[in-house]
């Protein structure tokens, strides 16, 4: 465990028990959902280099417009 985190569980361990609680469900949904986000990214990469080809080729094809700035 490093250091930082060390000092942070030992800060939440003098927390009263329910924000104990609410702290570690958090900091557990926030883990499972980054594991989920780096799965899915992982499984993207085939489908975004096909989007990117596609997206250069009608570039190359002249199918694109230049992004207008004061229409953001």
């Amino acid at each position: 465990m490093t250091k930082r985190l060390d000092e942070a569980f030992a800060k939440a361990c003098k927390l009263p028990e329910k924000e104990q609680d609410s702290l570690a469900t958090w900091l557990m949904e926030e883990l499972e959902d980054e594991h989920a986000w780096e799965e899915k990214f992982a499984k993207s990469h085939d489908v975004l280099a096909r989007l990117a080809k596609e997206a250069l080729a009608e570039h190359r094809a002249g199918k694109t417009r230049p992004l207008d700035p004061d229409g953001l």
